[in-house]
């Protein structure tokens, strides 16, 4: 009988202690105070009253949508206008063809294949920064200008590593109503870009055929060992790797490709 009522007391005082931290739970989420509110910063980027206002009012919502911009399409300029393309695909292709896999990782290449490309790219925006960048902020030269000499550079990158049959297809193909240059100075960057980036391709392709060449013998060696010896159930890529990673280190292969395919460049 005593158990039964210190059991009922105890359920008394537990309902009792929830209902008192539910209220005080209430209390404390509970909308704050005004006075008491964290301030959050206010971000304007309109450009009401863009007329009536000076450049100084609004110059750092410009800033900031410049900011925004460049990285939106960084990305985009990175792997389409400069030596990326190339560099990837060609890394690629190594890994597929000595069968590793996920080794080395996807992170690792791309981070060398950036870093090549700042190495590559490097002369070239040396000059967009000097001809266009520079002069621009000095106020010597005006935007327009400034985007004309610094598209310069990259047009003149661009043109030396795009086969001209890629860069007629889509000079035909974009009905300009001028005639572009034999070297094609003057053809406008919507046309140079996307014959780069084909010719870009082509040229990976052609590198990665010939990294193949050799890995492809060890594994018609190894695969006719195996079978003149009669395992059949041996698969033949986990032997030949081994011996596609001994040759690899044997000949300095990152040094050889990696000089490869800056000189492809030059």
């Amino acid at each position: 009988m005593m158990n039964s009522r210190n059991k009922k007391i105890f359920i008394t005082i537990s309902i009792l202690i929830f209902v008192i931290l539910v209220f005080k739970a209430h209390s404390v989420y509970a909308a704050p105070d005004a006075s008491q509110a964290m301030p959050i910063p206010n971000i304007n980027v309109s450009m009401d009253n863009a007329g009536t206002s000076t450049p100084q009012q609004y110059v750092q919502n410009i800033k900031l949508l410049i900011i925004l911009t460049v990285i939106t399409l960084l990305p985009s300029f990175i792997m389409m206008m400069t030596s990326f393309v190339r560099i990837i695909v060609v890394f690629g292709f190594l890994r597929n063809a000595m069968g590793t896999q996920q080794s080395p990782p996807n992170a690792v290449l791309i981070g060398l294949a950036l870093f090549m490309t700042i190495f590559i790219m490097y002369p070239v925006y040396s000059k967009i920064n000097t001809n266009a960048i520079e002069p621009y902020m000095q106020n010597k030269i005006t935007q327009e200008q400034a985007i004309n000499e610094g598209a310069k550079p990259l047009r003149n990158f661009m043109l030396k590593q795009t086969y001209k049959k890629d860069l007629q297809l889509f000079i035909d193909q974009a009905k300009l109503n001028y005639k572009v240059t034999a070297d094609g100075q003057n053809a406008p960057l919507y046309v140079v870009i996307p014959a780069f980036i084909i010719s870009e391709l082509k040229t990976a392709f052609e590198i990665g055929f010939l990294i193949y060449i050799p890995f492809m013998i060890i594994d018609m060696v190894v695969s006719s060992v195996l079978m003149a010896m009669g395992m059949f159930m041996l698969p033949p890529t986990m032997i030949s790797l081994p011996f596609k990673l001994l040759l690899f280190v044997m000949v300095d292969g990152w040094y050889l490709l990696v000089k490869s395919l800056i000189v492809s460049f030059s």
